[in-house]
């Protein structure tokens, strides 16, 4: 048979080619036999620019040579040339939150995504695909507009993958939702607030199209800018090769750190128990139904703390468990429940 695994990353303890690798490893050994691909995902924030490196090997990873880190700080700026004219651009790469010294909602800046576009579009590309998702700012993407100057999006267009759907502004919006999570008290995300509030007054785009609030606004911006925003689990997909490879498979395994209601939102397993006939769901936490068969690592390993002291060992087990679960229950298990 042939299977797919493609997991998106455990945030905070495994990148997904990690995840890939151990739970096809586990599928394994119990069905040696099998044609097993390792395709692992994101959903537009981080691990984009590895999983789509990963797949198309005959992209070329590009060094833009430092850029302004979120924290002012310079950081390498890089970006990857898929050979047809397109470049990808990863926001977490240059600004993400895993780049501050300590979290700053107010004063982060999304400046080197600018800069790495910029550099993208000087040196040719006719297509632009950005990524956002894992921002340590709350901007409203200004500073990116600042960097890019008056370059305006390619011939090919600029298509910016959200890994969520929040609009701008509001109780369900960049500063009210995702700012505490950057290190904003409550009164911080009031400025916030104030600041993309005076965004839109600057730019004028609407900002309650879904994906707006993504990035801190990052994504509101690059909709002025004149950019298309589009779900990023799906586009994901299409640019992995995954959209074909898991129409032919006989089985695709997904998963994340916790899937949840939340996971059914735009994410990557979700997108998956959507478009494949045959499913199985390997998560750090199983908290909601997937309707399918599932593994949760921290059942498996005992506790939470075991399964993210070992998440290689458990997500091995997890493939073996799948594989048998396979041959003891058949195709059915894998099928989704409505």
């Amino acid at each position: 048979m042939r299977v797919v695994v493609a997991p998106d990353a455990l945030k905070g303890t495994w990148p997904a080619e990690r995840a890939a690798a151990a739970i096809a490893r586990g599928w394994r050994t119990v069905r040696p036999d099998d044609a097993v691909a390792e395709i692992p995902q994101a959903d537009g924030g981080e691990g984009t620019l590895a999983g789509v490196r990963q797949a198309r090997p005959e992209a070329e990873l590009r060094s833009r040579g430092p850029v302004t880190g979120p924290a002012g700080a310079p950081v390498a700026g890089a970006w990857l040339d898929l050979g047809d004219g397109t470049a990808l651009c990863e926001l977490a790469i240059v600004a993400g939150m895993h780049l501050m010294p300590g979290l700053d909602a107010l004063r982060a800046t999304s400046r080197g995504l600018g800069e790495v576009m910029a550099h993208a579009l000087d040196a040719g590309a006719t297509r632009l695909v950005v990524a956002l998702g894992g921002s340590a700012s709350t901007d409203g993407g200004l500073p990116v507009l600042e960097a890019l100057g008056d370059r305006r999006p390619p011939p090919g267009g600029a298509t910016v993958l959200c890994d969520v759907r929040a609009p701008l502004l509001g109780p369900g919006g960049a500063a009210a939702v995702f700012a505490p999570q950057k290190g904003a008290s409550p009164l911080d995300v009031v400025a916030l607030e104030r600041r993309l509030e005076e965004v839109v007054a600057r730019l004028g785009a609407d900002p309650d199209v879904p994906g707006t609030g993504a990035a801190g606004g990052v994504g509101y911006a690059l909709l002025a800018w004149g950019a298309t925003l589009v779900e990023g689990a799906p586009e994901m997909a299409r640019l992995t090769g995954l959209e074909e490879a898991g129409r032919d498979a006989d089985l695709v395994v997904t998963g994340e750190g916790r899937f949840d209601a939340q996971s059914l939102m735009g994410k990557v397993t979700g997108h998956a128990l959507d478009t494949f006939p045959r499913v199985a769901v390997i998560a750090g936490e199983v908290a909601a139904d997937p309707g399918v068969w599932s593994a949760s690592l921290t059942t498996l390993a005992g506790s939470r703390e075991a399964a993210m002291r070992e998440p290689d060992r458990w997500l091995e087990e997890a493939g073996r468990a799948a594989a048998r679960a396979w041959e003891d229950h058949g195709p059915s298990a894998f099928v989704r429940r409505r």
